[in-house]
């Protein structure tokens, strides 16, 4: 399948463009990005070619990998989706409930698949755990903490991403909240009651009733100090306690190779993936809500 990648910052050069180079059902294409000078040095490292009209590399390409802020990847989705091509985006999918429903609609319309790289359901140790928990009933607590040191530790992991300005101006709510809500939404159902409250820096705490009775916390921080980072997911029912376990450092790229993988099954079989648009938007429309509960 051709690939066409959207998107020159340290997440498309780290992770998606090493992984669509790398992948023996993949032809990268090219790509294309705000900063012509970026998209070409990405070009030449991984062997592709610069693009400086989206319209051009969408017309030589069958799917999309979108590393773009979400608010500039939904209007680009929905050009993608409407040029036929299938759809591989990051998480969120937007940031307002009008941008996420616009998306879902256009890959409905046009009949394309979709995937958002919801990053712990395609690594292997936190995928599988997944689906052991979403086996298992009777969960009757929840809880998931993402505490990072992205804007407060200049040696973090996470370093690379403090200079991205959407993730200043929208803080962990909208960066890490995504995370957690996908651990928690698939296992223990959807959220129909939310309340959300400041805490110091970017942090945030929601609490969520679930559809299946159950209860669950997300604590969400960027601003963490390092010595306090955490990175857990916890439940607690009638069969006892269960634990994400500890991810083994492997990057991102086989993570994303996966989710590339499960494009390429569902383009083939024309099956939804669980991790799909429509999962994408009621994230978004989540997040939304807890926004407007720290605004009231």
């Amino acid at each position: 399948m051709r690939f066409g990648l959207f998107g020159t910052g340290p997440w498309a050069q780290r992770t998606q463009a090493p992984a669509l180079q790398a992948h023996p059902d993949v032809e990268f294409t090219g790509v294309w990005g705000r900063r012509p000078e970026a998209a070409k040095a990405i070009a030449e490292r991984f062997g592709t070619r610069a693009y400086d009209d989206v319209d051009a590399l969408l017309a030589d390409c069958d799917a999309v990998a979108i590393a773009l802020p979400p608010d500039v990847q939904a209007p680009l989705a929905v050009q993608a989706a409407q040029a036929g091509r299938h759809l591989l985006l990051d998480k969120p999918v937007a940031t307002t409930v009008e941008g996420a429903r616009a998306v879902t609609e256009a890959v409905d319309q046009a009949g394309v698949v979709s995937v958002i790289f919801f990053t712990m359901h395609f690594s292997r140790e936190s995928a599988d755990w997944l689906a052991e928990q979403r086996a298992q009933q009777g969960w009757l607590v929840g809880r998931a903490n993402w505490l990072l040191s992205v804007f407060a530790d200049s040696d973090s992991p996470y370093a690379a991403y403090a200079a991205s300005p959407w993730r200043r101006e929208k803080g962990a709510l909208w960066d890490v909240g995504p995370h957690a809500l996908s651990m928690l939404l698939p296992i223990l159902g959807d959220a129909t009651e939310i309340g959300a409250v400041r805490g110091p820096g970017d942090t945030v705490h929601l609490t969520l009733r679930h559809d299946s009775g159950a209860l669950s916390t997300c604590s969400l921080s960027c601003t963490i100090p390092p010595q306090a980072s955490e990175r857990s997911v916890q439940l607690n029912g009638h069969a006892g306690k269960a634990v994400l376990p500890e991810r083994s450092d492997l990057g991102m790229v086989p993570a994303f190779r996966r989710a590339v993988d499960e494009l390429l099954a569902a383009a083939h079989t024309g099956e939804r993936h669980p991790c799909d648009v429509h999962f994408g938007q009621r994230v978004t429309e989540i997040l939304c809500m807890a926004e407007a509960r720290l605004s009231a």
